[in-house]
């Protein structure tokens, strides 16, 4: 079975916000180590945007040394001069899939519905670019908005809509307000990704108490538009659990099903065209 983690940062001489791991660097070398011993076939960075574009970068690199085991949705300045410009030749970075967005700073919340990223939309939508965002709570909304006025742009939620790291809530209180990114389900052009699961709950693996919310989403949506990831730089588990969560620990994901979520999913999803 193929499995592609949906969601990895690497990084060198950086500092990562708090609820990472507080390494200086966490390199190509060790996340290739990492996923070894966990049985991960591949993943798709994401350059954490709070460290610039040395990331991207970096990225890219590890693209060029490891083409069958990386992929990357990076990100860019979107108030730059030559925002369009940009964009419009962004695949012709190497392993550039699309856009990783997390909106977080304070000038960015925004974004989500003043319009002001009309012109990104709709140029991802134009040069076939994916497009991943940290959306929760209010801004589920505003995600389904975009998709919608967007109906050829690919857009995924990252991680399951909980908020990831930022996310103050677990358990039940997490996914009350599940209901309206299920709702969602109904936009083809939209899927989720399943990353950063442990951290929703606050009991020992295997975390069967969120089980049920995973199930509805991937029922919901369907397994060809949900993705198991981990972020795992910020997981309280081993790798290797992360994985075996899903593969071993879900009776009801099996088969073609969990062949997809696992990995098979979000290689199409992206077009990632991996060398044999």
């Amino acid at each position: 079975m193929l499995i592609i983690d949906s969601q990895i940062h690497i990084w060198q001489n950086g500092k990562m916000s708090a609820h990472h791991r507080q390494i200086p660097t966490y390199s190509i070398d060790d996340a290739l180590a990492e996923m070894k011993s966990a049985g991960v076939d591949g993943a798709v960075i994401h350059p954490p945007s709070s460290l610039g574009e040395a990331v991207n970068v970096y990225a890219e690199e590890a693209v060029r040394r490891h083409p069958d085991k990386f992929c990357i949705l990076g990100h860019m300045d979107l108030l730059s001069p030559d925002r369009e410009n940009i964009v419009a030749n962004w695949k012709k970075r190497t392993g550039m899939l699309g856009f990783r967005f997390t909106f977080a700073k304070p000038e960015e919340k925004s974004w989500w519905t003043d319009g002001s990223l009309d012109w990104f939309w709709a140029a991802c939508q134009k040069h076939d670019l994916r497009v991943g965002l940290l959306a929760s709570g209010a801004n589920i909304a505003a995600f389904g908005n975009i998709a919608r006025r967007y109906p050829g742009l690919k857009m995924h939620i990252d991680h399951i809509g909980r908020g990831g790291g930022r996310a103050d809530l677990k358990d039940d209180a997490i996914y009350a307000n599940l209901p309206d990114m299920l709702a969602l389900a109904k936009l083809p052009n939209v899927a989720v990704k399943l990353s950063g699961a442990p951290s929703t709950s606050s009991e020992q693996y295997p975390y069967t108490n969120i089980h049920k919310y995973l199930r509805q989403i991937v029922e919901a949506f369907g397994p060809e538009r949900c993705f198991w990831g981990t972020d795992i730089t910020r997981m309280p588990i081993s790798y290797r659990q992360c994985v075996t969560m899903f593969t071993e620990e879900m009776p009801w994901l099996k088969g073609r099903d969990l062949e997809l979520v696992m990995g098979r999913a979000f290689v199409e999803w992206l077009g990632w065209k991996r060398p044999a």
